[in-house]
């Protein structure tokens, strides 16, 4: 696997967030962004990252026209003796009600290139993706984030048999030097065995936590955390800690197994073509074996905003405090 070096990376990443597309998007309509979520994730980003006093007034960084104005809205005034001093964080969102679509009507994910109807539908997806990249993009520059939107496919990202070939992070590693939020996407993408593929935000998020090594990683989700089973169903408990084993396998610390459902059952979305929690879960315990906590919470919540601070980190799990912690513990310990 090629990647670039990042021994010269001078600014230390403090958080690699994930924003689950579920949560940001209605999935069920196509391609329509939940603007109220979005709007409230990048309000809890800038206060958990963006460091400025309490009564300075944040500068807006989208200097586009906006919908009901006739003028591009730009003031350079409002930057005058402004600090936009930052921990660095890097950013990746699913696709949500965005690509899914596309991607499962031509088969993008499953390869085949030479198809007319797979070369299309990888043209569509990256259409749709790309957009809500933007989007996002966009969002947090309203709320003085100094955030840049990357695609793996045009930053040369490529799949064998859908794991990771090659990703070149020399300009993730700029940004964040640079003082910039990068802001990374599920995307379709090269695969040197099957042609294509569709590349998830989670399998992301683990090959940048591995190289750039966050002190911890959050996901934001439409619900509190990982339950034992849907959390639509009677009786679903929620998995408030999790360890990871040497072996990658998990065992539920919290709630005591014996107080609980002992079947965890995971569902996938039938027009999910990146594994939906099934793979988050196997994702995170990946990355939690690198000895960086996960931490896994509902969007737009309090709850989403303390962890985003770091203020869950440490040996127990407030009480008032509603997710799912995944940690490394290294021997097999408990009942998977």
């Amino acid at each position: 696997m090629e990647n670039t070096p990042l021994s010269n990376l001078t600014k230390p990443v403090r958080c690699i967030v994930k924003l689950g597309g579920a949560a940001i998007t209605w999935k069920h309509e196509l391609e329509k962004v939940n603007e109220e979520n979005l709007k409230i994730v990048s309000q809890e980003l800038r206060q958990a990252f963006i460091t400025s006093s309490p009564s300075q007034k944040v500068p807006g960084m989208d200097w586009s026209k906006q919908p009901g104005y006739s003028e591009v809205s730009c003031d350079p005034n409002d930057f005058k003796d402004i600090s936009l001093d930052s921990s660095s964080f890097v950013v990746v969102h699913g696709a949500g009600s965005f690509g899914h679509f596309q991607a499962s009507k031509s088969g993008v994910h499953k390869g085949g290139l030479n198809q007319p109807v797979v070369k299309a539908g990888f043209v569509a997806t990256r259409i749709s993706v790309t957009s809500l990249n933007l989007e996002i993009v966009r969002v947090l520059a309203r709320e003085g984030i100094p955030s840049v939107g990357m695609s793996p496919f045009s930053c040369g990202w490529s799949t064998s048999e859908r794991n990771i070939a090659s990703a070149d992070l020399s300009m993730v590693a700029k940004a964040v030097d640079s003082g910039f939020v990068p802001v990374l996407h599920g995307d379709a993408v090269f695969d040197e065995i099957q042609g294509c593929t569709i590349l998830s935000g989670d399998v992301i998020i683990r090959h940048l936590a591995a190289f750039l090594k966050p002190e911890y990683v959050v996901f934001l989700t439409d619900v509190l955390g990982v339950y034992d089973r849907p959390p639509t169903e009677p009786n679903a408990v929620l998995l408030r800690e999790i360890a990871v084993n040497e072996d990658e396998s998990w065992s539920i610390i919290n709630p005591r197994p014996q107080d609980m459902n002992k079947q965890v059952e995971i569902t996938v979305a039938a027009h999910d073509t990146t594994g939906g929690m099934a793979t988050k879960i196997a994702e995170a315990a990946m990355i939690a074996k690198l000895g960086i906590d996960v931490y896994i919470v509902k969007a737009a919540s309090s709850h989403s905003l303390r962890a985003l601070r770091g203020e869950i980190r440490g040996s127990s799990i407030p009480n008032d405090w509603d997710g799912t912690v995944l940690r490394f513990v290294g021997k097999e310990i408990g009942t998977t």
